[in-house]
């Protein structure tokens, strides 16, 4: 958009229209769509405290000191608003998406992974969580065969950034979805 271009009603100009729409919506949208990324109230909670974002950037920096400071309940809390690998959401359009690399995967690599999935929850207490987007089903699998032998401490901290990971991923969405877009 040149300078010369009138702003649509209410965007700022020089921000992408989604991060403009969570900065001036009412607490309790931005709540919801913060929850959307995070399952983590502690999480949400600090983004929706530093409201409105100047940039892009400045949110995604509040997204990492977030997660950074999350204790071990709040990452559990976090883990357990994401279904197993291999088992999106059922109408969960971002579950699938994030998914893909498991949707033509053989029936024989999906019933490894299940199996992988049932093992590393029974050790852990919780679902295997990787930033799977732009992986494939082999490389999600041998993900979990590698991880499965580390120690919870480990494990938690893993898990930690690849949850950063899927939330940088999907405040991008946020941020850059206009208005209608489809999440």
């Amino acid at each position: 958009m040149s300078s010369s271009t009138p702003s649509p009603l209410g965007q700022t100009p020089g921000l992408p229209a989604g991060l403009t729409r969570f900065n001036t919506t009412d607490d309790g949208a931005a709540e919801a769509a913060l929850h959307e990324v995070c399952a983590s109230r502690a999480w949400g909670s600090k983004l929706l405290a530093q409201r409105p974002y100047a940039t892009t950037d400045a949110l995604y920096a509040a997204s990492d000191a977030a997660m950074a400071e999350l204790t071990a309940e709040d990452l559990a809390e976090a883990m357990a608003g994401h279904p197993p690998i291999g088992r999106p959401k059922p109408g969960d359009p971002t579950s699938s998406r994030e998914q893909s690399g498991m949707a033509g995967a053989s029936d024989a690599l999906k019933a490894e992974m299940l199996e992988l999935n049932l093992a590393y929850q029974e050790k852990f207490g919780h679902v295997f969580l990787i930033c799977a987007s732009g992986r494939t089903g082999e490389q999600m699998r041998d993900a979990v065969r590698n991880r499965i032998d580390n120690t919870p401490e480990q494990e938690r901290e893993i898990v930690r950034v690849e949850l950063g990971k899927i939330n940088r991923i999907r405040l991008t969405r946020l941020a850059e979805l206009a208005e209608g877009d489809a999440a």
